[in-house]
């Protein structure tokens, strides 16, 4: 078995979505995350890439909404209670906020407007 790292990080996931713009609007506001420029068109499958310059979140079009729950992805965020009071800004509901006994992290939940469930997460003991 080799001893050579094979993996270095998840470099983007996909999802479905109904409106790309309105995806991509969301997401933008609500995490910051920013499109990526399309350069030249790479065939016939349509992809919004959206980036935060560490990790990509990628969909694509489809007609009719796709069931994901219980399937989610989670985004950690580097502030609690601002994230907290920018979601409350914006009028995002979130779940009831968790804190896990392992780690101490605090967890809750949203809905992306194809209704995604996307988990955010914090560590206040992570080293930044």
């Amino acid at each position: 078995m080799s001893t050579v790292r094979q993996l270095h990080s998840i470099h983007h996931v996909l999802f479905p979505t109904t409106d790309m713009e309105r995806t991509a609007r969301w997401y933008e506001d609500v995490f910051g995350l920013r499109r990526v420029p399309v350069k030249q068109k790479a065939g016939p499958l349509e992809v919004l890439l959206l980036t935060n310059g560490s990790f990509d979140l990628h969909f694509t079009p489809v007609d009719a909404p796709v069931a994901m729950h219980p399937y989610h992805f989670a985004l950690e965020v580097e502030d609690w209670d601002r994230f907290i009071a920018h979601l409350e800004e914006l009028g995002i509901e979130y779940q009831a906020i968790r804190v896990r006994p392992q780690n101490n992290s605090k967890t809750s939940e949203i809905t992306d407007p194809d209704g995604h469930s996307v988990e955010f997460v914090w560590h206040g003991d992570r080293d930044w």
